[in-house]
């Protein structure tokens, strides 16, 4: 019978591979070379790397990884190795769009009117940009690849949502030169230069597109009126004068709701159900990542980010002698992250 190693920290699996295949529940660190040596798949989050390293010589013919992102995943080896992988794009949607809209509301309490300028339109900033526009916000939309797909109607480019916009949110995924379009560093020096209306910063996609000592340069010319950072560059490290300063910040947790959760398990056990010929079908009653926008009052309701900020604080080591800051130790992040109590989607 087929072996599968599972990260204790997805979510919902139960039985469903009873008479399918044997299942070993293992700690995030447990996936060693050793260890999947045996195992012919992998169900993962984000801190397990999937390439030649941890999968030379092993038995592996699939890797599904339980999250949006596929930054942990070598996807041009792991096809060379005939390897199966699969992520689940947009499971989390609806629970970033929530977090972003709390966010603005925390710290923006009336945005009606205020331009946001949202970076990356695909399934989570199509969600903000719908929810954003419905909620009386002005929006552009900046996705470079989708324009040259569907053509420029409807989309900017970034030194517009520079000049123009009040609110930046980003939402691509991580890529670095040659890619057609690399976001790393998206946010860099020349980006925070070129800012014209001061505006508010929120990074809920991935740490690495926001220079994050650019972002500390730009806030200390006051080239932006504040930030929201949920994603952090050198995670599960963060910066601690960006921990101190930031308005809003949170242990990478924006799409940690139960029902994205749910959504991300189901799609990546019923890729691997066919990955191994079996006419089994989890189904979780997850509602489908496209509700409509709710109200002010439901999203400020649903969700307050400075709880999470104020437990991520708290969670800091007393400052150290560089720079007088608190430090949060990787591990202590990660805690945070693993044991993280899931909320519910507003609306849900």
């Amino acid at each position: 019978m087929k072996k599968i190693l599972i990260d204790a920290f997805v979510p919902y699996i139960g039985d469903i591979f009873d008479g399918v295949a044997r299942t070993e529940v293992i700690q995030p660190e447990d996936f060693t070379p050793e260890a999947v040596a045996d195992a012919d798949a992998l169900i993962v989050r984000t801190r397990t790397r999937c390439d030649a390293p941890l999968l030379e010589g092993s038995a592996v013919t699939f890797v599904g990884t339980a999250t949006i992102g596929t930054d942990h995943f070598n996807l041009p080896w792991l096809a060379s190795r005939g390897i199966e992988a699969v992520n689940a794009p947009g499971c989390n949607a609806p629970a970033v769009a929530q977090y972003v809209l709390a966010s603005i509301y925390a710290l923006v309490p009336e945005p009606e009117g205020l331009t946001v300028g949202v970076v990356g339109v695909g399934h989570v900033g199509r969600i903000v940009a719908r929810w954003c526009e419905a909620l009386g916000m002005n929006v552009l939309c900046c996705d470079p690849p989708r324009a040259e797909a569907e053509g420029p109607a409807g989309f900017v480019a970034l030194d517009e949502i520079a000049r123009r916009a009040d609110i930046i949110t980003f939402h691509t995924p991580h890529t670095k030169a040659p890619a057609p379009y690399p976001s790393h560093h998206l946010a860099d020096e020349a980006f925070f230069a070129s800012l014209q209306r001061t505006p508010l910063i929120i990074n809920a996609a991935r740490g690495p597109v926001v220079d994050n000592a650019a972002l500390l340069r730009a806030m200390d010319a006051k080239r932006v009126s504040g930030c929201v950072i949920d994603c952090w560059e050198g995670e599960p490290a963060v910066s601690p004068e960006l921990l101190a300063r930031a308005d809003i910040a949170t242990p990478h947790i924006a799409g940690y709701s139960r029902q994205g959760k749910m959504r991300a398990t189901q799609a990546v056990v019923n890729a691997l159900l066919r990955h191994l010929g079996s006419e089994k079908v989890m189904d979780l009653g997850a509602p489908a990542p496209d509700a409509p926008a709710p109200s002010k009052e439901a999203v400020t309701a649903s969700y307050n980010p400075f709880d999470d900020m104020a437990a991520m604080r708290a969670a800091a080591l007393p400052a150290d002698s560089a720079g007088g800051y608190p430090v949060l130790p990787p591990e202590v992040f990660e805690r945070l992250r693993n044991h993280y109590s899931l909320r519910e989607e507003v609306g849900a």
